[in-house]
C-alpha cells in the first residue's frame, strides 16, 4: 500500500509542493525574526526566491514527464499539442537562476540548465519518433528521457534542500531573539525533512522502475513476442559469440534451419490464433529435443533455427537434424481440429560449410530450401549442389533460354520383352544440345535443375516433347508407348495432372500410351499427397510405374497402396545377375512380390547376353539396357526397330 502511494504522480507532485512551501514557511520566518538586520533579509529573500525557482523548476520537470507518459500511452496527436506546450517551461525560472546568487548558485544552475535543454532535446526526438512509428527509436529515447527527468528532478530537489539549509543558518543568527519563532522554524523544518525523505523515496522508486523498464525491454528486444524464444537478433548474436569461441577450442557449429510445411494453409483455413498455437507446440517441441547449451530461436514467420555448439561432424548435425525434425512432426490438436506438423530442415556446419556466421545461415538457408524442394525432410548444405551460386545461376538461367529456344532434345531407350525381343516401349532420356558445350547428359543439369522451380517447366517441356514423338511416329505407322521420369516436384504439384491431360489432349495421344516413371525416394516426405497426385493421373489412364527399385526403405510400405501398374529393378541388381547369387535372390524376390501384386516388372541395366539370359529364365517380362540398345535420336531408333524385326 505504502509503495503505491510512493510510486503515485500525485504523491510524487504533493511532496514537491509541500516541500516548496516549507521552504517558503522557513524563509517567512527567517525575514520576520530578522527584519532589523537588512543583510540578513536580503540574503533570506534571495534565498527563498532562488529555492522557489528551483521548486518550479523540480515541478515543470515532473508535468513535462507525467504529459510525455500520458502521450506515449495513448499512442494519438490526443496529447501531443498539450505537451509541446509544456516543454521549455523550466527556461524562465532557469535563466533566472543563472544569474542570481553567488558563483556556486550560478554554477549548479548554469549545469542543471545545460541538462534541461539536453533533456527538451530528447522529449522533441522522442514525439518525432512516436509520430513516425520507430518503436526501436522510441524503446531507447523513452529510457533517455525518464533518466533525463529523474537526474533534474534529483537536482532541483538537491538545491532546493540546499537553500533550506542555507535559510536554517540564517534563523540561527536570531536563535536567542525570538526562540518561540526558532521553535515554529524547527518544527517545519522537521516537516521539510520528512518531505524531502519522501522526495528521496518516490526518486529511488522511480528509478528502479526506470532501471526493471530496462531489463524488460532489453529482454523483449531479443525474444519473440508469442514463443518466448529467442529472436533472430539474439540468434545472430549467439551465433557469433559461438563462433568465436570455436575458433578458440576447434569445436565444430552446426545450424539448423526450420520451415514448417503447410503452415499458410492453417492460418487461412482455421484463423491466426490456430496459426498461432501450431507456431507454440513447435516452440515446445522444439525446446525439448534440444540440449540445454542449444539455442532455438524464432526468425519470423514459420521459419526457426537451432544452434548446436559442438556438434561434432556433419554426418552427426544431419542425424540430429533428422531426429529434431522427428520431434517436432506429428498430429495437434489446435482448438479441437486435428493438424499434422511437418517442415523441412536445412544444416550447415562451421567450418566445415562456412568461415563466419553471414555464411552459415545463408548456407543452412540454402540447405532448408534444398530439403524442402526435394522433400527429403532434412539435407546438409552441398556447395555443389548451391543453387545461389553464380555457376548455379548461370546455368538455370542458361537452362530457362534452351527451354524457351528448343534446345531440349529426347534419345529413346527401347524396353524389349526378354522370350521374343520385342520391342514394348521406348523410354525418353533428355538431352541438351547446348550451343557452346554440345550435347549435354542429364547429369550434367538435371540435379541443379531439381534444385530450382525450373524441374517443373523442363518436365513440362520434356512430357510435350515425348508426346509429339509419339503422336509423329503413330503418324508413321508405328504405335510405340513412351515412358517419361517425372521429378519428385511433380508429384507434390496439384496441378501437375492437369497439364498431363491437356498435354495427352494437345497431341491427341491415347493416356494408356504413356507411362510416367516416379522414384521410390520421391514419396518419402509426403505419401499421402503423392498418392492424391498418382489416383488422378491412374485416373486419366496413364500408366504409373515406380523407377530404380530397390534403391530406397520407404517402397514395401507404400507399394501397396500406391495406384501403380509397373515397377522397374534397379540396374544394380541387374547388371551382374549371372555372375551374383545374392542380385539372382533380390530380383527374384521383387518378381515374386511383383506378381502378388498384380505389376509389371522391367530390369534395368542389362548390358550382357547372360544377363538378359537369367531374366528371361527367372520369368521377368521386360529388360532394358545396352545389351540392347543405347539411348538413340528418335529416327536412329527407327532404324533400329527396323533393323531387329529385320
Amino acid at each position: 500500500m505504502l509503495s503505491r502511494a510512493i510510486r503515485s504522480k500525485t504523491m510524487a507532485r504533493a511532496a514537491v509542493v509541500g516541500l516548496s512551501l516549507g521552504v517558503t514557511a522557513l524563509a517567512g520566518l527567517a525575514g520576520y525574526s530578522v527584519s532589523n538586520n537588512a543583510d540578513t533579509i536580503n540574503h533570506v529573500r534571495t534565498a527563498s526566491l532562488q529555492s522557489d525557482q528551483w521548486s518550479q523548476v523540480t515541478l515543470d520537470v515532473s508535468i513535462e514527464y507525467e504529459m510525455l507518459t500520458d502521450y506515449l500511452r495513448a499512442s494519438s496527436d490526443e496529447g501531443r499539442q498539450p505537451l509541446l506546450s509544456a516543454m521549455r517551461s523550466a527556461d524562465d525560472n532557469l535563466a533566472w537562476l543563472t544569474t542570481q546568487g553567488e558563483a556556486a548558485d550560478i554554477e549548479q544552475a548554469a549545469e542543471v540548465s545545460d541538462s534541461y535543454q539536453a533533456y527538451t532535446e530528447t522529449l522533441t526526438e522522442l514525439i518525432d519518433a512516436q509520430e513516425d512509428g520507430d518503436t526501436e527509436s522510441m524503446a531507447a529515447l523513452s529510457e533517455q528521457a525518464a533518466l533525463g527527468a529523474s537526474t533534474l528532478r534529483k537536482n532541483g530537489i538537491a538545491q532546493v534542500a540546499r537553500k533550506r539549509l542555507e535559510v536554517d543558518q540564517y534563523l540561527s543568527l536570531v536563535d536567542e531573539r525570538n526562540r518561540g519563532l526558532l521553535l515554529a522554524g524547527g518544527i517545519i523544518v522537521g516537516v521539510d525533512v520528512l518531505l524531502l525523505l519522501l522526495c528521496a523515496l518516490v526518486v529511488i522508486g522511480h528509478q528502479r522502475r526506470i532501471e526493471r523498464q530496462a531489463k524488460e525491454n532489453k529482454y523483449r528486444a531479443g525474444h519473440d513476442g508469442l514463443t518466448g524464444l529467442a529472436n533472430r537478433s539474439l540468434l545472430t548474436e549467439r551465433v557469433d559469440r559461438t563462433l568465436a569461441q570455436a575458433e578458440r577450442d576447434g569445436d565444430p557449429v552446426g545450424l539448423l534451419l526450420l520451415d514448417l510445411n503447410k503452415f499458410k494453409e492453417v492460418n487461412d483455413t482455421l484463423g491466426h490464433h490456430a496459426g498461432d498455437l501450431l507456431l507454440t507446440e513447435v516452440a515446445d517441441r522444439l525446446s525439448g529435443a534440444v540440449r540445454d547449451s542449444d539455442t532455438v530461436a524464432r526468425l519470423g514467420g514459420d521459419e526457426f533455427a537451432v544452434l548446436l555448439p559442438g556438434v561434432g561432424t556433419a554426418e552427426d548435425c544431419l542425424d540430429l537434424a533428422r531426429r529434431i525434425l522427428e520431434a517436432v512432426q506429428g498430429p495437434a490438436e489446435l482448438d479441437g481440429v486435428r493438424v499434422d506438423i511437418s517442415g523441412s530442415i536445412g544444416a550447415a556446419v562451421y567450418p566445415v560449410h562456412s568461415a563466419n556466421s553471414a555464411e552459415l545461415l545463408q548456407h543452412a538457408d540454402i540447405a532448408m530450401y534444398t530439403a524442402k524442394r526435394s522433400r527429403c525432410g532434412a539435407a546438409l548444405y552441398d556447395a555443389r549442389t548451391d543453387s545461389r551460386s553464380s555457376e548455379q545461376l548461370g546455368l538455370i538461367g542458361e537452362l530457362h533460354r534452351a527451354i524457351a529456344e528448343g534446345e531440349l532434345v529426347l534419345h529413346y531407350q527401347p524396353k524389349v520383352a526378354t522370350d521374343s525381343g520385342r520391342t514394348v516401349g521406348a523410354e525418353a532420356l533428355v538431352r541438351w544440345q547446348h550451343p557452346e558445350r554440345g550435347l549435354l547428359m542429364p547429369g550434367d543439369f538435371i540435379p541443379q535443375a531439381e534444385d530450382d522451380e525450373i524441374i517443373v517447366p523442363l518436365t513440362d517441356a520434356v512430357l510435350d516433347l515425348a508426346l509429339g514423338q509419339h503422336r509423329a511416329w503413330r503418324d508413321g505407322g508405328l504405335l510405340l508407348p513412351v515412358a517419361v521420369n517425372i521429378a519428385a516436384g511433380g508429384l507434390y504439384d496439384t496441378a501437375f495432372p492437369d497439364r498431363v491431360a491437356a498435354a495427352l489432349t494437345r497431341h491427341d495421344v491415347a493416356a494408356d500410351m504413356l507411362t510416367l516413371e516416379i522414384t521410390e525416394t520421391s514419396i518419402i516426405s509426403d505419401p499421402n499427397e503423392v498418392q492424391a497426385i498418382l489416383v488422378r493421373l491412374r485416373d486419366l489412364g496413364v500408366r504409373l510405374s515406380i523407377d530404380d527399385f530397390g534403391t530406397g526403405y520407404s517402397s514395401m510400405a507404400y507399394l501397396q497402396s500406391m495406384p501403380l501398374t509397373e515397377l522397374k529393378i534397379d540396374r544394380r541388381f541387374v547388371r551382374a545377375i549371372h555372375e551374383q547369387a545374392g542380385d539372382e535372390a533380390i530380383v527374384q524376390a521383387i518378381l515374386e512380390l511383383a506378381r502378388a501384386l498384380d505389376l509389371t516388372v522391367v530390369a534395368e541395366g542389362v548390358e550382357q547376353a547372360e544377363a538378359l539370359a537369367v531374366l528371361e529364365a527367372m520369368g521377368c517380362p521386360y529388360a532394358q539396357g545396352y545389351h540392347m540398345s543405347r539411348p538413340l535420336p528418335p529416327a536412329d531408333l527407327v532404324a533400329w526397330l527396323h533393323a531387329t524385326v529385320a
